[in-house]
């Protein structure tokens, strides 16, 4: 087991070292000079120069590469030629923003789908299975931002329930902040619910099948005991990949949200740093973003073998 850990971070840092070369080599071949951009098309040749000279651009690809990974290492994204501020904090305060509006997403996309699509599978022959798999059929044809206009003009403009937009953090009020949370994070819940109704619904369907679920019903176990008792940690598999994939989708995918409900999120700064052409921003930000969806990935190996003990002896 502690030979797979090691292996799967192995892979997870090698992985890293190859998307940070990647990202530095995309933004170095970009047209323009980020100098000159930052200065504005009426700056002189000597102030463009003195840019250049004061943050590094001048200096051979090699030595900036290595500049900016020895500074990530340390937490320290640079300065924004654009701003003349430090990335970090900015960065820090927006993936905060966007953390906690995925976790959540994804959260209440578990507690709505695993019962949903169990006891779609289980009901497969009702109209009530029927029903709940073609209101998930829907629910994945429906896009989140479509689902967030819909929802803010119901329970934001018709009800007067929750505020259309604005962000609160916990310390300035708990009531304020989830006020704020709840129709961003129902707008992303919504279609990934739908989605993983499908997969746990085809996941128990697929186990049910197997013959260890037969003896067990041959032994006297109902269906529904049968599968709680022995199929649904085999379930559990495919589910977990598909909730890791859905989560890395949702960093990106809660961009469009961000905006809608003017968000403070990661995406939010991300759009800005691209219009304003703040290149290095850009840089710093889809380097966090990749950081996080491969975590990601490392996180859902290491779950596999904790949930099925046949991988934990394979590992």
């Amino acid at each position: 087991m502690i030979a797979y850990v090691l292996g799967r971070l192995v892979q997870f840092l090698l992985s890293l070292l190859v998307a940070s070369v990647a990202v530095f080599a995309l933004m170095s071949v970009l047209p323009g000079n980020a100098a000159q951009v930052a200065l504005g098309t009426n700056a002189t040749a000597e102030a463009v120069a003195e840019l250049e000279s004061r943050y590094g651009l001048d200096e051979p690809a090699l030595a900036r590469y290595l500049d900016w990974l020895g500074g990530m290492v340390r937490g320290d994204f640079g300065t924004s030629y654009v701003t003349g501020a430090p990335i970090t904090p900015v960065i820090v305060d927006s993936v905060q923003v966007t953390a906690i509006l995925v976790v959540a997403a994804i959260i209440v996309a578990v507690l709505i789908a695993v019962p949903l699509g169990t006891f779609a599978a289980l009901e497969q022959r009702s109209w009530v299975g029927a029903t709940i798999s073609a209101l998930s059929q829907i629910g994945i044809a429906i896009p989140s931002f479509l689902a967030a206009i819909l929802l803010v003009m119901v329970f934001s403009l018709t009800l007067g329930w929750f505020p259309s937009q604005g962000w609160m953090a916990p310390i300035e009020g708990v009531g304020g902040f989830l006020a704020r949370l709840v129709l961003p994070v129902v707008s992303l819940a919504l279609v990934q619910a739908a989605i993983l109704t499908r997969y746990v619904r085809s996941a128990v369907l697929d186990v049910m099948r197997e013959d260890y679920i037969r003896t067990a019903r041959a032994k006297g176990l109902t269906r529904t005991r049968a599968l709680f008792r022995h199929g649904l940690r085999n379930a559990a598999i495919p589910v977990i990949t598909v909730a890791g994939v859905q989560l890395a989708t949702l960093l990106v995918g809660a961009v469009v949200i961000e905006q809608i409900f003017v968000l403070p999120g990661i995406g939010s700064e991300l759009v800005r740093a691209v219009s304003n052409r703040d290149l290095v921003t850009v840089q710093g930000i889809v380097m966090v973003l990749i950081v996080l969806v491969l975590l990601i990935n490392f996180v859902v190996d290491l779950l596999y073998p904790v949930v099925d003990p046949r991988l934990r002896a394979a590992a």
